[in-house]
């Protein structure tokens, strides 16, 4: 039995484990991603939320986590109730980091990025009446970094411009101070977000919250400030959809992750799902 299992539909979820590894590092963890069927965000909801809870039943079933953390803005949107309800274990979803940003924003103005279906959904607008609702919300759909993220631990170069080209509406507000990044994929381009930023910008994920909130459901006491560094652990298991992809295994080498085995049980992905966006 592993302490917890992360989902994600591709390599964002190791943004979170990282954190999760930051503030528990005595923590076992596993990682699993429905890789064959991004972007999730050109799929239907229904069809979506059956994948979903096939994905991570039969991950669970390999894992036997204490705990599952979803750790996918699209997934948690659409699917946490009904994984709550075939599951005997917590689950963590995520959420954009509205509230953080809310709480330490001064000048008021917050940019999101995020993917477009994120952007379209209301619990975005729900989170910002609940949170930041004396801020002016700046959204950009940044589709393509999501697929910049998974170019990157992948080992591909990444194209400098396409990347100013998704940040540029941040930079045509002058009072901006602070970025949420609202996809798991976004803090694995950390550095080359912050290298295109043409002022001083606060970045927030949710990385560390999702680690406090697993803590919670696991009765595990957190550290009293994250590590500097990734520690040393035991490699943990990982699965996916499309075990074989180009540059997984590395991705997943560089979080403590065992190169993927093929996920048992799991339909393949209509050639029809498709219909618009990526998350």
């Amino acid at each position: 039995m592993r302490d917890a299992l992360i989902f994600d539909s591709g390599v964002g979820g190791l943004s979170v484990s990282a954190e999760i590894r930051r503030w528990l590092p005595q923590l076992g963890l596993d990682y699993v991603c429905d890789n064959a069927a991004l972007p999730y965000g050109t799929k239907p909801d229904a069809w979506l939320v059956e994948r979903i809870v096939e994905v991570c039943l039969a991950a669970c079933a390999e894992s036997h986590p204490r705990a599952l953390v979803v750790a996918c803005n699209t997934a948690s949107t659409l699917a946490l109730e009904a994984l709550r309800a075939r599951l005997a274990i917590p689950v963590v979803g995520t959420v954009p980091a509205i509230k953080t940003a809310g709480e330490t924003s001064r000048s008021r103005v917050i940019g999101l990025l995020a993917t477009t279906a994120t952007l379209n959904r209301a619990y975005l607008q729900r989170l910002v009446a609940d949170f930041a609702a004396d801020c002016r919300l700046v959204g950009v759909a940044a589709d393509a970094l999501v697929v910049a993220a998974e170019r990157k631990l992948a080992g591909a170069a990444l194209d400098a411009e396409a990347l100013a080209a998704a940040l540029m509406p941040l930079w045509r507000e002058p009072a901006l101070d602070t970025v949420v990044l609202g996809c798991t994929h976004f803090p694995l381009l950390r550095a080359e977000l912050e290298a295109q930023a043409p002022r001083p910008i606060r970045w927030i994920d949710s990385g560390a919250a999702i680690a406090r909130r697993l803590g919670q459901v696991l009765d595990v006491v957190p550290l009293a400030a994250p590590a500097a560094t990734l520690p040393a652990v035991t490699t943990g298991t990982s699965w996916a959809t499309g075990a074989d992809a180009t540059g997984l295994a590395t991705a997943l080498a560089g979080f403590g992750f065992a190169p993927p085995r093929p996920l048992p049980a799991v339909a393949a992905v209509p050639a029809d799902t498709a219909i618009s966006a990526i998350d």
